[in-house]
């Protein structure tokens, strides 16, 4: 017990447990599947921009992405309109939302690399620039997505959503990609300390070149997710999930000054944020009071999560 209490995302989940079980007695239990199914779907989302966003916090210092929700609004608007509500282009679609991610984590490392710019500043002038295409492209229509896929994002798999078993699956591939491959020791260490990776022929700027993809590309999936779960793209629909992708990580157990990743982390902490907005509306509090409490409980499931660290 003493071991698994030490572990940094073992908090995120015993404070999701504790959200849970008070939002169950307030109901009495009687929406306990739903409200379990709910957060998993919701969460799922959280989960694939976090992971994105994980891989580049790794790096170290200063290293983050915030043109995740403009890359997830220009995908979900571009996919939907290539797929015209036709189930028989869904492959397009999906082709077209990998290849905007593509061509985003791109630009972003040209960016921070060529024209020497923080990865902040970078990635926040990506934003505005995603940002106007995807509205140039949407003209204020909300176009459907194909029944086939609007079905299969809504729908469930023995009683887990589809949504969730995506996220699953690829939560998995990035626990494996971080710590069974070279290219997972490369982005540990190069968080750790940048000099010393150069120093130990680590292509430091190959493997940050395919951690910005990567997150990009994670967003975009997740933006064309969320469009066909929603039932059409909206151009606010990616507003929230920057700072979410970026708590989820902190909460998750993820070193905010790099080189150390926690991917189970990231689905407690996605779970927790999703219950704790559940509770606070259980409970009736209003708007403001929403955001103090959710605030003050990030904090101090923060500070809980971390207080070992200065003893050792």
């Amino acid at each position: 017990m003493k071991t698994l209490l030490a572990k940094p995302w073992i908090w995120s989940f015993v404070a999701t447990a504790v959200v849970f079980a008070a939002t169950i007695v307030v109901t009495a239990g009687a929406s306990t599947l739903g409200l379990a199914q709910a957060a998993l779907t919701f969460a799922a989302f959280s989960v694939l921009v976090g992971l994105g966003q994980m891989f580049v916090i790794t790096l170290g210092p200063g290293n983050i992405d915030l043109s995740v929700p403009a890359t997830m609004t220009l995908a979900g608007t571009v996919a939907l309109k290539v797929m015209d509500t036709q189930d028989g282009t869904a492959l397009q679609g999906l082709t077209v939302t990998l290849l905007i991610g593509l061509c985003i984590g791109v630009t972003n490392y040209v960016l921070i690399k060529l024209l020497r710019i923080p990865p902040i500043i970078a990635t926040l002038s990506m934003s505005f620039l995603v940002q106007s295409a995807a509205i140039w492209t949407n003209r204020g229509l909300r176009i459907k997505p194909p029944p086939a896929l609007s079905d299969f994002s809504i729908g469930m798999t023995f009683g887990l959503p589809n949504v969730a078993l995506i996220a699953l699956v690829l939560s998995v591939l990035a626990w494996v990609l971080l710590h069974r491959t070279v290219y997972g020791r490369w982005i540990a260490a190069i968080g750790q300390s940048l000099p010393a990776a150069r120093m130990a022929g680590i292509p430091v700027d190959g493997a940050r070149f395919v951690t910005y993809i990567l997150c990009a590309t994670m967003a975009a999936l997740c933006g064309t997710l969320l469009s066909c779960f929603s039932g059409g793209a909206a151009l606010n629909m990616g507003t929230e999930y920057l700072m979410i992708s970026i708590t989820v990580v902190v909460i998750g157990g993820t070193a905010v000054a790099g080189g150390d990743s926690n991917v189970p982390g990231i689905w407690g902490a996605a779970l927790f944020m999703f219950l704790v907005v559940s509770m606070l509306n259980t409970y009736g509090l209003g708007a403001g009071v929403r955001l103090i409490m959710t605030g003050l409980i990030i904090i101090s499931v923060i500070l809980v999560a971390s207080g070992r660290q200065p003893a050792r």
